[in-house]
């Protein structure tokens, strides 16, 4: 029979830890046992890592998702200034369909757009 090292209790010569205070044995030193929190400890370092790398890739894919509304954005914001007429080039207000200059059509027709 052996004796834990820290509290004196009685222990199984196969016991990797005394079953009163939870010291790790000489077998389980030996045998590289691992305590229960050592595996917790793995356990949350990997989830760590895992949910670094998810926060990675959503930071990446909000970057790009702001990146196009911006781009987005900006488009829309160059097409309210107006509409340049391609024959005489006369800058129409936004939303013309045609030139308040030549009478030209400016804006696409719905035919064009493949609606019916």
């Amino acid at each position: 029979m052996v004796y834990c090292s820290k509290c004196g209790e009685k222990i199984p010569d196969d016991a990797y830890f005394c079953p009163k205070c939870g010291t790790k044995t000489d077998k389980g030193k030996t045998a590289k046992a691992a305590y229960p929190t050592d595996e917790l400890r793995d356990a949350f370092y990997k989830v760590g890592i895992e949910l670094e790398r998810a926060f990675n890739i959503a930071a990446h894919e909000t970057h790009s998702a702001i990146q196009r509304a911006r781009e987005n954005m900006q488009q829309k914001s160059a097409q309210r200034e107006g509409i340049v007429c391609p024959n005489c080039k006369t800058k129409n207000p936004y939303g013309s369909i045609f030139c308040h200059s030549c009478g030209t059509r400016i804006a696409p027709t719905e035919e064009s757009h493949g609606s019916a």
